[in-house]
Parts: C-alpha cells; structure tokens; sequence
C-alpha cells in the first residue's frame, strides 16, 4: 500500500468535511444539543460530520472498521480500523470558541500508519504517514529542543468525569506551574498534540482521554521525533487513558511529577 498517496486522499476528505462544520458553525443553534454524559456533549454537527467522514473513508478501503466517538457505524475490521473524532473540540464550538479539529487516524493491524489533524479555523493540517515526516501544510515539521522544564510550556486538559483523582490532578498541576515556562489549556487534545509535533508546545499530558481524542495526535508526535507514554512510562497509553507527550529530552523530568502525584 501507498500509505503517502492514502494519506493524501485522506486530507481531501478532512477538508472537504471541515468545510461543512465551517459553515454550521456560522448559524449553529447552542440550544440543539444532547448530553452524552456530565459535561460530555454532542451535537447534530459531530454527528452530520462523522457520518460524512465515515462514508468517504469507506470508499478508500471498503473493508476497514472504524472506532469513532460518536458511534453512528459499528464495524470492526480485520486489518485495517479508522479512529476518528469528527469534532475534537465539541464544547469549544459550542461556546463559539474557535478552537477544534478533525482528528483521523489509520491503525493496520493495531498500529498506526496515517495520521491526520486539521485545525478548521486555522487552515492548519498536520499529517504523516508511515515512511514519511510528519507535515505542516506540507512542510516537515519536529518537536522542539528544549531540555530544561524551566523553559517550556506545556499543556493539559481537565477532565470531566472520575472526578475521585481530581485533588491529586489539581497538585499535580499547581507542581507543573511552579516547575515550567507556562501552562495551557486549550479544551482539544488532537490540537494539543499536532502543537507538540511542530514545537509550539513542549509537553502535553492528560487522563481519561479515549483512543479518538488522541490515535492521530500521539501518531503526529512520534514521528516528529517526539516520545508518547503513560503516566508510568510504558507504552499503553490508549489501554491507560494516560498520556505523556514530550519532544523526548524531557521525560525523565515529566515522569517523576508525573509517579509522585500518579501512584
């Protein structure tokens, strides 16, 4: 397979569907709505956009499954998945704030090959695919060269539900603020890994993110030359639903905050 051609058609697809929640996001209702979850919500757009996604994937390999957020297919494949958030970023468009993206990922035979992020309002599109760099806009793109914490910024996520870990999250980032440069929190995940992957962030960590939050992301950084792990270290940062993205030169540092308040 032609994973750079495919990952081509691929970023066709993500504009094409970007597009489209560009223009509902000019006359979206707030009040139409459904709630997932506490603090988990979802709209007619997520949905609309993933169906069109999922069709337009399907046509570019007909026998692949999908693991998606919204769950409008079930379709588990053999070699090939599609991990897709339509809209990572759904309470930001919500609000009206201007930050969310279409994150794609392709996993053969449970790892990844292509990963695409588009940042719709910025007409940002991060992409790699196996063999290959990971782009900009078609520029190669690294993670950064800091090594001292003192003078990077990171970024994080809250989140919304197993609140039982919430005091030790809040110390765990009162730590980092005194510890690094700046903090940030943008309310996207694929967004703050596509930042990692071109040096605008230095780190990014969270929980209780799922395997569409972060496949494309987490697939950007590592072939920025970045480094993705759980709060322990290992690999298993989807099966944990913990993530520790860094440019590499920083882990030791992030994994002792990190083990001290994630026992």
């Amino acid at each position: 397979m032609n994973y750079e051609i495919l990952c081509a058609k691929v970023i066709a697809i993500a504009r094409l569907t970007g597009n489209f929640i560009r223009k509902e996001s000019m006359n979206f209702d707030a009040t139409a709505i459904e709630f997932k979850g506490l603090n988990d919500l979802v709209s007619y757009v997520d949905k609309n956009a993933e169906k069109q996604l999922v069709r337009n994937l399907t046509k570019l390999l007909p026998g692949a499954g999908f693991i998606t957020e919204e769950k409008t297919v079930d379709r588990k494949g053999s070699t090939y998945n599609w991990i897709i958030d339509p809209l990572d970023g759904t309470t930001n468009f919500i609000h009206g704030i201007p930050t969310y993206a279409i994150s794609i990922a392709l996993y053969e035979e449970a790892k990844p090959v292509i990963g695409v992020v588009y940042e719709i309002n910025r007409g940002e599109m991060f992409y790699t695919f196996k063999g290959g760099q990971a782009f900009l806009n078609n520029k190669p793109i690294a993670v950064s060269s800091r090594t001292r914490l003192a003078d990077c910024l990171l970024a994080t996520g809250f989140p919304y539900y197993q609140f039982d870990k919430q005091l030790q999250y809040m110390e765990l980032l009162a730590e980092m603020m005194r510890s690094c440069h700046g903090l940030r929190r943008i309310g996207a995940a694929a967004v703050d890994l596509a930042y990692v992957a071109c040096g605008r962030f230095d780190a990014f960590f969270e929980y209780n993110l799922n395997s569409w939050d972060v496949a494309a992301g987490a697939y950007l950084v590592q072939q920025a030359g970045g480094h993705i792990l759980n709060f322990e270290g290992g690999d298993e940062f989807i099966e944990k639903r913990e993530i520790l993205a860094s440019n590499a030169l920083l882990d030791e540092e992030l994994l002792l905050l990190m083990q001290k308040h994630f026992k």
